[in-house]
């Protein structure tokens, strides 16, 4: 497996991320060493909070959790994902699949021993740490999500099936904008919108991971936004950039470190995939879970609008907990309402 490692001063001087690196070997199952990077910060007795990113970000995306979570006393710990960050990053496509994340943080968790873990995962973060905690489950004694899931789609109408392997194989690669339309009006036609997002990773080499960060999380008049996206579509990379483009631009100097961003989306099991049985055994798991299991979802995401019932109807241990919606969170609540989804954290901890 050919592993690329993004240059150390390519993260120098990002605002507010001002964090000791800590790194784990692990070995792949082809032999390979693979680095993984993580944040330990707070006293070393303190509640242990796991926080997990998704896909485009990195653990950038918790600097302004972090110094909260660590101001009341708790542990924090924030890896980033294999492709991300400032862990190794696998170069070739078929490196990556939903079940080797899994096998990857897996190794990570399993060579530094964390337990009494309160998690927190968000997009692929809860998607592959809900896998973690059905793989070790005696490791973790609560749970908190946000705009993530447990995708499991044995029955998708044939015709959806159809509809979007002819999507993929033969529509025009969507714009930007094309794209984001698309993911505002997933709501009742979630595969088949969300196959936009997955077709524009993986068909656009050199995604603008900063640009289109930038453009998510910022608050930006029109005028900004419009001359943005003209700049973007003249050619430029990232027009203007921000500390906030600037930051989750960092792990990827060159398109050929974005691999991970590139290919991960299109290993979300919204159609049956390899996925299937795993996810299956994975439900029957947490069918039976009891232990503390919290959503904070957002009230404006349209990626995720409404998943969250699935694991109330099915979860033993969501009954009877302070469920909350994020105020105005959009898809990224880490970024957007860091206070809010701290103070869930820390309340599920104090009181269960």
């Amino acid at each position: 497996m050919e592993i690329l490692r993004t240059p150390d001063e390519c993260f120098a001087n990002l605002k507010d991320y001002r964090f000791e690196p800590h790194y784990t070997n692990i070995r792949t199952e082809d032999g390979s060493d693979l680095r993984i990077h993580h944040l330990d910060e707070g006293p070393a007795d303190g509640s242990l909070v796991v926080l997990m990113h998704g896909q485009p970000v990195w653990s950038y995306l918790y600097r302004k959790m972090i110094p909260l979570l660590v101001k009341v006393g708790m542990r924090v710990i924030a890896p980033d994902l294999p492709g991300y960050g400032k862990s190794d990053k696998p170069a070739a496509r078929e490196d990556y699949s939903y079940q080797k994340q899994v096998d990857w943080m897996d190794a990570w968790l399993t060579a530094n021993d964390f337990s009494n873990i309160t998690f927190f995962g968000q997009d692929w973060g809860g998607l592959i740490g809900l896998r973690m905690i059905v793989d070790q489950p005696e490791r973790f004694a609560r749970i908190v999500i946000a705009n993530t899931g447990l995708p499991y789609s044995p029955n998708v109408d044939q015709g959806i099936i159809d509809e979007i392997k002819d999507f993929r194989e033969n529509a025009k690669t969507p714009t930007l904008i094309e794209m984001q339309t698309a993911l505002s009006k997933m709501a009742g036609s979630a595969p088949t919108k969300f196959a936009y997002w997955q077709k524009f990773c993986w068909e656009t080499e050199d995604l603008p991971v900063g640009f289109m960060m930038s453009m998510m999380m910022e608050q930006q008049s029109n005028i900004m936004r419009a001359l943005k996206f003209l700049l973007f579509n003249l050619g430029m990379k990232s027009p203007l950039p921000s500390d906030t483009s600037r930051g989750y631009s960092a792990p990827f100097p060159e398109k050929k470190f974005k691999m991970g961003p590139r290919a991960m989306p299109s290993h979300v099991p919204t159609v049956p995939d390899q996925s299937l049985e795993a996810q299956r055994l994975a439900w029957d798991f947490f069918s039976t879970w009891e232990k503390p299991f919290l959503c904070t979802f957002s009230d404006n995401d349209p990626v995720t609008q409404g998943i969250e019932s699935q694991f109330y109807d099915r979860v033993p241990g969501t009954k009877d907990m302070p469920h909350q919606k994020i105020k105005s969170g959009g898809h990224f609540v880490q970024e957007n309402c860091p206070d809010q989804v701290v103070d869930a954290i820390v309340n599920l901890i104090q009181y269960y």
